[in-house]
């Protein structure tokens, strides 16, 4: 066991389903907290007696909410206008506003499905709150989706955790590569973004430096046909000017 799995372990022994509850918040806010170590720990502690299934299953619940309210709460704080202000900026490399844009239009149309199909992600069940909050989307709406989707992924691992007994480690032993694999997939896309984005920022350079140089030639080019046509000028005056 990692010294992380051991306290885990440690705090659901020492406060029971509190623990579980507190642990699922911490971990809907800190990705690295590994549900899938405290939920099906939780069903073994259940099966020798020592927890309650169903009080555990539902402070998980409820530590689901209150870490899922965090981050939605941080999202309607940032606002989408913010994020949008901060796209538009030159060195924010992350993502344009036409990403952000096209991001938003998306959350609008399938904001539901992607709450709570988000919950049973790895990873994904974390960050999903925060374009919830940016979008405002109405909170009964989000504490519902939430709460639908977090109880079934909470009374998954706790049956799992149940059923396998003392063997519940094999649930971390295949869920965790999963976790690792959207977090570099996610990681691969973020790079792809940034790649872009300087890409057009700097293409965006270029041709601001070409339009300048064009409006400088074409300002050239207007300064010599001037004075030609200035010494153009003078020439037929000296004529008339010996005449006179």
């Amino acid at each position: 066991m990692t010294n992380l799995t051991d306290t885990v372990i440690g705090i659901i022994e020492s406060i029971g389903e509190v623990g579980v509850g507190l642990l699922i918040a911490l971990e809907t806010i800190l990705p690295p907290i590994p549900s899938e170590v405290i939920l099906p720990f939780a069903g073994f502690a259940a099966q020798d007696g020592t927890l309650n299934a169903y009080l555990a299953w539902a402070c998980a619940t409820v530590g689901s909410l209150a870490g899922a309210m965090v981050l939605y709460l941080l999202g309607v704080r940032f606002s989408y206008e913010r994020l949008h202000h901060l796209a538009e900026r030159k060195w924010f490399f992350l993502f344009g506003v036409r990403d952000l844009e096209r991001g938003m239009r998306f959350f609008d149309d399938h904001g539901s499905a992607v709450v709570l199909v988000g919950r049973f992600i790895p990873f994904i069940r974390s960050v999903v709150s925060v374009p919830a909050g940016l979008d405002a989307m109405p909170l009964p709406r989000f504490l519902a989706l939430t709460a639908l989707g977090s109880g079934i992924w909470n009374a998954v691992f706790i049956a799992v955790g149940f059923r396998l007994g003392a063997e519940y480690e094999v649930v971390e032993r295949y869920v965790g590569p999963v976790g690792k694999g959207v977090v570099a997939v996610l990681a691969l896309v973020l790079v792809w973004l940034v790649v872009r984005r300087l890409r057009e920022s700097r293409a965006a350079e270029d041709g601001s430096e070409h339009d300048e140089q064009d409006e400088q030639d074409e300002q050239d080019e207007q300064d010599e046909q001037d004075e030609h046509d200035g010494q153009g000028d003078l020439d037929e005056r000296a004529p008339a000017a010996r005449d006179a």
